[in-house]
């Protein structure tokens, strides 16, 4: 009875270790080098800590793909879960795939090896169909609006990826992003993905806007627009079906790459050029207006100097307003409300002066012009604003200083003097003394010596701070210098936490920096140009570099994701490299 239970038990030992099947299959076992090898790892009951081989000989192109399958027949339940590889040889040999391990009900599972022969490459290479469908039915292509701008004509590209109806894309992500060398870009959000009806190559495709970027040429010629590279997961429908008669789908991962577009910018013609164009490319309207038109002397109003419509607003500079010569104008202070789309910018920029005239009378703030280079009409245009008078009041807190004006800024304004003062110039005590008498005191020199000892305190504190003028003149400058770089950067100090919003403030933090201090116009701020105006300037080669990495960020930011510490290092840098521009030029 003993030996019976015995035998009993060992052949339910052995019944349930057999109930577990780990194997591994390849879909050829010799292949060219150009061809595709599919590995897959079955086994028939729920396991983890699944553990692959090494695959010497061979790089992963996709995978592993994790699908799972179950199903009851008469009443007998049957599971299989499955990791698949996708492979592409790297050299011809015979190669070994080694065991793969999971782990079932706490008992590790190993499968047998597998041998793969890799030839030379061969004319026709067999791939699976699932990857000869990806290749066949996805498409990502890059269309330019217009591949023969102006210089500083803004156009677009839009990357767009085509599918048939007999693949599904899973998911993708970008493998490299374009760099748009030799234009000013700015992305555009797309929130939400929109799926589209379309053609390609004369068959009906789908396809979706992957990515809009918004591009102004700041050289003429020959620009090149870099490929955009994704890598997509594709499902591509197989003959077998599952237990309820739908169809299944394997899992290949390709990369795609959009092809490179060359754009041929033309300069913009010389002829008719108007005296004072700054580079404005588009279509626009000007105005100059005054807060009030009469005022009271020794107080101030505001002067709006407007440029609005569509076409590069952030890349041009303002015409200057003339004003009288009895006015006191301060710095303009600088606004952007553009709105940015596929159709380029759109909005307007305002310089607001603020204004203090000195005297009372009739002024008139001559019309300003305002020139720019229209791509529709490829004709110059220019604009000129209406003059503006105004009327200035005396002040009634300055009584005693009045001025006369006859209404034309040439007159010079002639302050009169007030009664009581008519008598100042007449001295009305005098300190007499006889001619030729000699007195030592109270004489120049008694006076001479008495002070001396006064003086000499005063003269040994100036030679103590001439002594250390040398420290106190650098630690002067070091704070002008930081002063200067928390002025320009003030704004983008504000927006850390936005990186769109952040590296756009920095970005025209840094421009407006190099205006001012260069001297340059919009039109010069390219690298090669600042790299050769800083060197001119005195500035070391390795300022100058920090210089240009910071604004490439600038420029890369716009496309990569960035956290709060990244832009809090590239704030700090900025303020940094500024300084030591300023304490060098």
């Amino acid at each position: 009875m003993k030996q019976v239970v015995f035998l009993l038990l060992l052949v339910l030992g052995w019944s349930s270790i057999a109930q577990v099947s780990f194997t591994a299959e390849a879909s050829r076992s010799k292949l060219g080098i150009n061809e595709r090898l599919k590995v897959e790892f079955k086994v028939d009951a729920n396991g983890d800590n699944f553990i692959p081989p090494s695959f010497n000989g061979f790089t992963k192109i996709g995978g592993p793909n994790q699908s799972i399958s179950q199903s009851w027949v008469n009443g007998k339940s049957t599971f299989q879960k499955t990791y698949t590889y996708f492979f592409q040889p790297v050299k011809r040999g015979t190669f070994t795939i080694g065991q793969a391990e999971i782990t079932v009900d706490g008992q590790v599972y190993k499968t047998s090896p597998i041998q793969i022969e890799v030839t030379a490459a061969v004319d026709t290479p067999n791939q699976s169909r699932a990857v000869a469908e990806a290749e066949d039915g996805i498409h990502l292509i890059a269309e330019v609006s217009d591949s023969n701008p102006y210089l500083n004509e803004g156009i677009y590209v839009v990357y767009k990826l085509f599918f048939s109806s007999t693949v599904n894309i899973r998911n993708w992500r970008p493998l490299d992003n374009p760099k748009f060398e030799g234009f000013w870009s700015q992305n555009i959000d797309i929130d939400q993905l929109e799926l589209k009806e379309g053609e390609f190559a004369g068959q009906p495709y789908r396809y979706v806007e992957l990515r809009k970027t918004v591009l102004y040429p700041q050289k003429t010629g020959e620009l090149k627009i870099e490929p955009l590279s994704l890598a997509v997961s594709v499902e591509v429908p197989t003959d077998r079906r599952d237990f309820f008669g739908r169809r299944m789908y394997d899992v290949v991962e390709k990369n795609f790459s959009a092809s490179t577009k060359t754009i041929d910018v033309n300069p913009l013609p010389e002829e008719g050029k108007p005296e004072g164009f700054s580079g404005a490319v588009g279509e626009f309207d000007f105005q100059l207006k005054a807060s009030e038109q009469t005022v009271v002397a020794q107080t101030s109003f505001e002067l709006s100097s407007e440029v609005s419509g569509k076409g590069n607003l952030k890349l041009f500079n303002l015409p200057k307003i003339q004003t009288p010569s009895s006015f006191e104008v301060y710095e303009p202070e600088r606004s952007e409300n553009v709105r940015t789309s596929s159709l380029g910018m759109r909005g307007s920029i305002t310089e607001k002066y603020t204004v203090i005239p000195e005297f009372k009378g009739e002024y008139v703030i001559q019309p300003t012009t305002f020139s720019y280079f229209n791509p529709r009409t490829k004709v110059y245009e220019t604009l000129q604003s209406e003059p503006i008078k105004i009327s200035v009041t005396p002040n009634p807190q300055r009584q005693e200083e009045t001025s006369v004006i006859s209404g034309t800024d040439t007159d010079t304004p002639r302050n009169l003097i007030s009664s009581k003062n008519n008598f100042n110039y007449i001295k009305l005590s005098a300190n007499l003394r006889a001619k030729n008498q000699t007195q030592f005191f109270q004489s120049p020199l008694y006076w001479t010596l008495f002070f001396i000892p006064f003086l000499s305190i005063p003269l040994m504190l100036i030679f103590g701070k001439v002594k250390n003028r040398g420290t106190d003149e650098n630690q002067l400058q070091q704070k002008r210098a930081s002063k200067l770089a928390k002025r320009y950067l003030s704004e983008a100090k504000r927006n850390i936490g936005d990186s769109k919003t952040f590296y756009e403030s920095l970005e025209r933090a840094l421009h407006n920096y190099m205006k001012a201090r260069l001297k340059i116009q919009t039109l010069d701020m390219q690298k090669d140009k600042i790299q050769a105006l800083l060197t001119q300037k005195g500035v070391s080669q390795g300022t100058t570099e920090n210089f240009l990495k910071i604004l490439e960020s600038c420029e890369l930011a716009r496309y990569t994701p960035t956290v709060t510490e990244d832009m809090q290092k590239d704030y700090k840098e900025a303020a940094r490299v500024i300084s030591e521009i300023d304490k060098e030029v």
